[in-house]
């Protein structure tokens, strides 16, 4: 989403620790389960495209969108170090997706890393979901992620101090989480340091995101709405079953054929 622009330099320094290669691989499991014969991928939030390329290598042929141009350029960045081979089944467009229609359907729709979670209003949720429903084929598979309410509201969000640093710079961020457990939202306040190892400077970011936690009754209402249907619902990651304990969740869905 566009709120990462300010530190989309700084992106994939903060998420270096973050296992892409064990999520692609989760992903192309379920993919394998749920709908064996799929080739062609919609990842709606693509970011700077980790799990497009990891994704790719297995096969598929993936078009990337994200709202973020910033993203968008680390993402073509990244196509331009990798073999003509595996290029010729990526590709990368901008576009928010609560309102991008791109004239073509896919065999699986994903959006993770909790894109979904930033669709903060009803009215959002409903058209992100509309935009699976036009570009999803009939039996096709939509695999995203969300913050689950259960969990969010057991273990309520705590401030949170995250340290990174390459050969150039030193990230610092601090997390500090405001619960509006009326709008089952949290405001989660990012102050950002990147400290220059050579020059020894320090520039401050600051960010705010809203996410939104979500419940399988409303989850369902939304699907119904679309003509989609979940078939699994689990902790992300594992097989799980989600529960209270439970903060990232994955749904599973098929749309009607």
């Amino acid at each position: 989403m566009s709120v990462f622009g300010n530190y989309a330099r700084y992106y994939d320094l903060l998420y270096r620790d973050k296992d892409y290669l064990g999520e692609a691989q989760f992903i192309h499991r379920l993919i394998k389960t749920h709908a064996p014969n799929a080739h062609s991928i919609l990842e709606l939030g693509c970011g700077t495209g980790n799990h497009a390329v990891l994704l790719a290598k297995e096969g598929y042929q993936i078009h990337g969108v994200d709202f973020s141009q910033e993203m968008l350029q680390k993402a073509d960045s990244r196509l331009s170090q990798l073999p003509p081979d595996l290029t010729s089944r990526l590709q990368f467009s901008q576009g928010d997706i609560r309102q991008v229609r791109l004239n073509q359907t896919f065999d699986i729709i994903l959006s993770l890393f909790h894109v979904i979670s930033y669709q903060t209003t009803n009215k959002d949720l409903l058209a992100a979901f509309a935009t699976v429903k036009e570009h999803l084929k009939p039996g096709g598979i939509f695999i995203f992620d969300v913050w689950y309410g259960p969990a969010v509201l057991t273990e309520q969000p705590t401030v949170r101090v995250k340290r990174l640093e390459d050969e150039e710079i030193i990230v610092t961020r601090i997390a500090e989480p405001v619960l509006h457990p009326n709008k089952n939202l949290v405001d989660v306040n990012y102050q950002v340091f990147i400290r220059d190892k050579r020059s020894n400077t320090v520039e401050e970011i600051q960010e705010n995101h809203h996410m939104r936690y979500l419940f399988k009754p409303e989850i369902d209402h939304l699907l119904s709405a679309n003509q989609m249907q979940n078939i699994k619902y689990c902790e992300w990651m594992t097989d799980r079953e989600a529960g209270l304990d439970t903060w990232g969740v994955c749904f599973i869905v098929q749309k009607d054929g």
